[in-house]
């Protein structure tokens, strides 16, 4: 299997906004049946040697615990209960509003009663559709979505080992459903004062300051595979800082700068692991010494806080 493979949109496009449909019905199963974490970790997706996993959910309300996953090797859609019982189905053949269908079909069978609260999709163009309603969006290459599931795998490892260099408050590496993303946050104790006229969605992930890196898949306002970072709040000037390697870029987003590393870059370059980790942790190291972090503090080489076992590795 090659290194960080190629994806370009234009190969997939039609797949992964079905895809990115798909997930969205199974990640607000999700925000219905699970215990609220900060910053909305208790939402995104995790990885599996097979594809992504919802995690055990319910258990509450006559519920059992549940879990739902997609499987992108052979293919289906999965929701298994703890006492055993299991339903599954293809995933090609769907639309988004045959997928809606079977996957009620799928948490009935397990005997989980979930209730969503907005079945509609979030932050994408159709927003004001409903999932029942939805079967413009049918595509479903097993190809493409496999070779999805392989590139994130991948960055998902690069995006744990960059984790593992930081001591503080740092979330989980997961795969957000609304962006479809991938991506690690790393936060200071700093409270972020916020207007009130920004959306709860926002003001939740927002709250503290935060320096994200991660990596998307493109869309139609930029249309390439990317790894990214940026800092909210941004520090002044954060844009003017240098990155590495030479062929990153600030991208003013007006208001604010996001760093990105073209894909393609990076995956041809001598060594690509090397170069997403140096990416990663030139944008870090500009904005938290702008923010005034403690990066020696918080400094966790190789994954180890412990002074003893660092010496002696």
């Amino acid at each position: 299997m090659d290194l960080l493979p190629p994806i370009p949109l234009a190969e997939w496009k039609d797949s992964k906004e079905t895809l990115h449909r798909f997930t969205q019905v199974v990640g607000k199963i999700r925000l219905a049946s699970s215990p609220r974490r900060n910053h909305w970790w208790n939402v995104p997706f995790h990885l599996t040697g097979r594809g992504i996993t919802t995690r055990p959910m319910g258990g509450v309300d006559g519920s059992p615990i549940f879990t739902i996953d997609f499987d992108f090797v052979d293919h289906r859609l999965t929701v298994s209960s703890l006492d055993g019982l299991t339903a599954s189905f293809p995933l090609a053949g769907h639309s988004v509003s045959s997928f809606y269908r079977a996957t009620l079909d799928a948490l009935g069978t397990v005997g989980a009663a979930v209730t969503i609260a907005h079945p509609y999709p979030f932050g994408l163009p159709d927003e004001h559709r409903r999932f029942a309603d939805d079967t413009e969006h049918a595509s479903y290459d097993p190809f493409w979505v496999n070779r999805y599931w392989q590139v994130l795998s991948q960055v998902n490892l690069v995006l744990e080992e960059f984790s593992a260099g930081f001591s503080g408050k740092v979330s989980p590496v997961h795969h957000f459903w609304h962006t479809f993303d991938i991506a690690v946050s790393r936060f200071s104790d700093r409270v972020v004062d916020q207007e009130a006229s920004v959306d709860p969605v926002t003001r939740e992930a927002y709250s503290r300051e935060v320096i994200s890196s991660g990596f998307w898949f493109g869309d139609d306002a930029f249309p390439r595979p990317t790894f990214y970072s940026y800092a909210a709040p941004e520090p002044d000037g954060l844009a003017d800082s240098p990155l590495h390697p030479a062929d990153a870029r600030w991208i003013d987003r007006g208001g604010s700068h996001l760093a990105t590393l073209d894909y393609d870059v990076a995956r041809n370059s001598p060594t690509p692991r090397d170069a997403i980790l140096d990416f990663y942790e030139s944008v870090y190291r500009a904005a938290a010494d702008r923010d005034g972090w403690n990066i020696g503090r918080r400094a966790c080489p190789g994954g180890i806080t412990d002074p003893l076992t660092s010496a002696t590795q």
